[in-house]
């Protein structure tokens, strides 16, 4: 079960391991030839795959109703995209944001890139329920998210599951866009093109680590609802949950 946006005490963040959270190395963007490749994906360039899977790359199934191609959407903090990971490209970043300590604590996954590889690449081989992918905006990436079907997840036996509810996990990498509202940003932004996305979800849903306040604050902002508490196998967690039917209302 995935992460959100800030690290402790100033920002969210939802991870894999005892709660969401986002936090990110002191190099809070790719070096300039990787952020070329990714404006090149991004416009006139290199197609993102959609219903496929390529090895350690872009592809994913209709599980998810393929995220690589809901295209841009427009926020406060400029012009914000989901892209699906490919390991060849991409490992070095999300390895290195995640062995800040302020991820580390959350998402349990600093050591060498090998540790960040063998998770990247178990999302990549599965069958599309979990979507990993970095979140570029204004062109730069800076944050690492994970789309995932919460209805087929081991999550699904902690809270009453609806089909196509989708969980979001998220971590934001760079220490400037920490603790200044991007997390809430895009949190909102995410949640609704998952929505205008996936015709037959009802609800997002998250469940941060009760500890981690800015997460669960950041959720909070950003329209989505505090359910209820979770015990789960390595955190005590609160089940957020953005609803369709309340989109426009919070």
């Amino acid at each position: 079960m995935p992460p959100t946006d800030a690290s402790p005490g100033s920002g969210t963040s939802t991870g894999p391991g005892p709660g969401p959270h986002l936090a990110g190395g002191a190099e809070d963007t790719l070096d300039l030839r990787l952020t070329e490749e990714l404006v090149a994906l991004l416009g006139a360039g290199e197609p993102v795959a959609t219903g496929t899977r390529s090895p350690g790359g872009a592809g994913e199934s209709a599980l998810l109703d393929s995220p690589a191609g809901w295209g841009a959407a427009g926020t406060s903090a400029g012009v914000f995209q989901l892209v699906p990971v490919r390991v060849e490209r991409d490992l070095t970043l999300i390895s290195r944001w995640m062995n800040d300590p302020a991820v580390a604590a959350f998402w349990e996954l600093a050591g060498p890139e090998s540790v960040t590889a063998d998770h990247l690449r178990t999302q990549l081989r599965g069958d599309g329920r979990s979507v990993p992918c970095l979140g570029v905006l204004d062109g730069v990436p800076m944050s690492y998210w994970e789309l995932y079907r919460a209805d087929l997840d081991p999550l699904a036996r902690h809270y009453p599951a609806r089909p196509h509810d989708t969980g979001l996990h998220l971590l934001i990498g760079g220490v400037a866009d920490r603790g200044r509202g991007i997390g809430t940003t895009l949190l909102r932004a995410v949640s609704e093109l998952v929505l205008d996305h996936r015709p037959h979800c009802g609800r997002v849903i998250a469940e941060p680590d009760l500890r981690n306040t800015p997460s669960v604050s950041a959720f909070l902002s950003a329209g989505f609802r505090f359910s209820a508490e979770l015990d789960l196998p390595a955190k005590r967690a609160a089940l957020m949950i953005r609803e369709r039917a309340l989109r426009d209302l919070l």
